[in-house]
């Protein structure tokens, strides 16, 4: 990937990109050029296969402190409410793009996650953290709602509704081991090992055929708000005739039978 950005640091490895939130001097806060440098990449993400895995961090001590306070602090303050809400839903709407994207994305957490930078985990596929996370809805700390940026629809839905309810209603971090313990996060390592644990995740991801994980993820994506069982077997049943028509199944029989590592096209 060609794309330079001046908030975000980009690194590819064959099929897999990590993309790296660079303002460390203010804990990799969402300032309105790194909200509008996310927003870029994650519509080139959307129509590139080429990527196929994304493994998302921050620089120096933390994962992301959330909104840029003080530049908030510094905008005019006679703001229209129809002008408001379009800033409110252009930073919402990176957690929808993340959800959507085809790649699976994998939250590599050191450090603080508050506020829009939890939000920016929760919408991950996977969260690794390392020993030092610490993740929170800030938002209710400054007098805001706790329900921002799809932190009310993720949270839920991977912790339980009591939990949840919890860490919004205080605003309290959630540390590194009961993260793990709430299933928040599926591993915790120490802060040094995190990047070669996520990059071990990608590559388990990689191994398997391209558009058997891109199915995998948007299946999983509908399945969370399934009506019912029988409407989530549909999408199954559906994927998994798409990919029966595919010559890398054909390839991944083969490699099972012969007792190899399977070559996949993507085809």
């Amino acid at each position: 990937m060609n794309k330079r950005y001046d908030t975000l640091d980009l690194r590819q490895e064959g099929e897999l990109l990590w993309v790296v939130l660079n303002r460390p001097h203010v804990l990799n806060a969402l300032s309105r050029q790194l909200v509008h440098e996310l927003h870029d990449l994650l519509d080139t993400l959307h129509a590139d296969h080429r990527i196929r895995v994304v493994i998302l961090r921050g620089a120096g001590r933390a994962f992301c402190a959330g909104l840029d306070l003080r530049e908030a602090a510094a905008a005019p303050e006679e703001v229209s409410v129809a002008q408001a809400l379009r800033d409110q839903r252009r930073i919402a709407e990176l957690a929808i793009k993340i959800h959507r994207a085809p790649q699976p994305f994998i939250a590599a957490v050191h450090g603080p996650a508050a506020g829009g930078g939890f939000a920016l985990a929760l919408a991950s596929d996977i969260r690794i953290a390392g020993e030092s996370a610490r993740m929170n809805a800030a938002f209710i700390r400054i007098g805001l709602s706790a329900c921002d940026v799809g932190v009310s629809y993720f949270l839920p839905r991977i912790v339980g509704s009591s939990v949840a309810s919890e860490l919004l209603l205080t605003g309290d971090f959630i540390d590194a081991p009961r993260a793990l313990a709430t299933g928040l996060v599926s591993r915790v390592v120490p802060d040094a090992q995190l990047d070669h644990a996520a990059e071990e995740m990608a590559q388990k991801i990689l191994r398997n055929a391209p558009l058997g994980v891109r199915l995998t993820k948007e299946c999983l994506r509908y399945s969370v708000d399934a009506p019912s069982l029988e409407a989530a077997i549909a999408m199954e049943d559906r994927n998994q005739i798409l990919t029966t028509r595919t010559r890398d199944v054909r390839e991944g029989i083969r490699a099972f039978l012969e007792k190899r590592a399977p070559r996949y096209e993507d085809a």
